[in-house]
């Protein structure tokens, strides 16, 4: 057997897992079935999947060792693929509700790392002629941005395509089954990054955490102010979702003079501001996102993190839309500015100095009870472009599911699907009671921003 010692950013995921942190992401997509579906359709479906037992990495990777974290390669005959893929329904009458209750029971579970940490489920139940499937791997082992370009394997944009691999098995047959034209990776420059200029950027940034910026949109680590988000989690998650046309939130952007992703947290945090002023809970400090940065190169969808990570202001002291999208635009441009241009194993260096003291405190188990390094994580992944297919399902909705920490029981992460902006709110049930409230108020907020914009 094969074995491979995990880079230290991945390490740090499963060192900071516990029994109410499980360190997973996951994908739930609904699907509609193709108009000439037989009545047995998703069942022949899924006992053909269950014939399938060849496993590309990482779905055959097993974890080993503790201090040192490897992985282990197994032979296909060594994996139980009826333990790792499951065939499931809502209770009827079924509906979006059911299905959101059963997605975030599934999500609360850590997984056994005695296997290959991964499962995939096939959902029937929640409507006539449509289906989902969930499904969730370590973080270790992928992050967004790769999980999307396993995604984008997985289906494809031929909506005649039979006979299609399930999503452990996309590539034993030697040929991606996307339907895609294959593309070359982007030629790679050379980024020369000296030490000097990582550790400048570096110091400038804690420099900041300990006595504070000069300007008041620059967000640093561990000056967010603490709020009802950031105290202890439990176990059990409750899951939300939020769709939007690619194109609407374009036009709000092109107005607002920024980016799509200044407009994702402007409304995100609209939506904060009014659930904590509902709560009486409304800090006097704005609120500071985390943002995720993919430093990932070429187009595969690769084993392991290629992240790093920069911080913005959310603009949750601000009442008005207008004012509060121009902070966030500024906000984002000084945390790009600090980010140093490197290459991959340099921004490994970085990423691990820059998150070491967060990751430090969530594998002590210490978070939650002081000044927390942000108040929550907001992702926006670039997803998929064309419209999908798997076996002539045609793919409706495509929603991230994330993870948590001790002092941070809310994540907002966004995927694009073919036009469509798909939002997943995953959020610790204890600590964010009526989860639901803030995907609603993200919608309004966004008709707010129009109105004020005069769109």
């Amino acid at each position: 057997m094969k074995t491979q010692v995990l880079k230290i950013n991945d390490a740090g995921w499963l060192h900071a897992e516990t029994d109410r942190t499980p360190m997973q992401v996951g994908v739930l997509a609904t699907f509609a079935m193709p108009e000439d579906a037989a009545p047995t359709y998703l069942r022949d479906l899924v006992e053909r999947w269950r014939s399938v037992r060849t496993l590309q990495p990482p779905f055959n990777y097993r974890l080993r060792g503790t201090l040192l974290s490897r992985w282990q390669t197994l032979e296909d005959d060594e994996i139980d693929l009826d333990y790792h893929f499951r065939h499931s329904a809502v209770p009827s009458p079924g509906g979006e509700r059911e299905l959101g209750v059963l997605v975030s029971r599934l999500h609360s579970q850590r997984m056994d790392r005695r296997y290959p940490l991964w499962e995939c489920h096939v959902i029937e139940g929640v409507s006539e002629g449509r289906w989902s499937m969930y499904m969730k791997v370590h973080h270790s082992q992928i992050d967004g941005v790769g999980g999307v370009r396993l995604a984008n394997r997985i289906f494809s944009v031929d909506p005649t395509a039979r006979d299609m691999l399930p999503p452990w098995a996309v590539g034993t047959r030697g040929a991606d089954q996307s339907g895609l034209p294959a593309t070359e990776p982007p030629a790679r420059h050379s980024v020369v990054t000296t030490a000097t200029a990582l550790g400048g950027s570096l110091a400038r940034t804690y420099a900041e955490t300990a006595v504070g910026s000069r300007d008041d949109l620059r967000a640093v680590p561990w000056r967010a102010p603490r709020s009802v988000f950031n105290g202890r989690i439990h176990a059990p998650r409750r899951f939300a979702t939020q769709v939007y046309d690619m194109e609407r939130l374009r036009k709000v952007a092109a107005a607002a003079e920024g980016s799509l992703n200044d407009v994702f947290l402007a409304i995100s945090g609209a939506a904060l501001r009014r659930y904590l002023v509902e709560h009486d809970a409304l800090p006097e400090q704005s609120l500071t996102a985390n943002v995720p940065v993919s430093v990932r190169a070429g187009e595969g969808a690769g084993v392991g993190n290629a992240i790093t990570f920069l911080y913005a202001k959310l603009g949750t002291d601000i009442e008005d839309p207008l004012e509060r999208i121009k902070a966030i635009r500024e906000s984002t441009r000084l945390g790009k500015a600090r980010l140093p241009q490197a290459g991959a194993g340099a921004m490994d260096a970085y990423t691990a100095l820059l998150m070491g003291p967060f990751l430090g405190q969530a594998m002590l188990g210490i978070g939650g009870r002081g000044r927390p390094a942000s108040n929550l994580v907001i992702s926006n992944v670039p997803g998929l472009r064309e419209q999908r297919y798997i076996d002539g399902s045609k793919v409706l909705e495509y929603y991230p599911l994330s993870l948590l920490f001790h002092g941070q029981s809310l994540n907002i992460t966004a995927v694009s699907n073919a036009g469509s902006f798909c939002i997943g709110y995953t959020g610790c049930r204890d600590s964010v009671p009526h989860l639901q409230r803030i995907a609603v108020y993200s919608g309004e907020a966004l008709e707010e921003l129009e109105q004020a914009l005069g769109l």
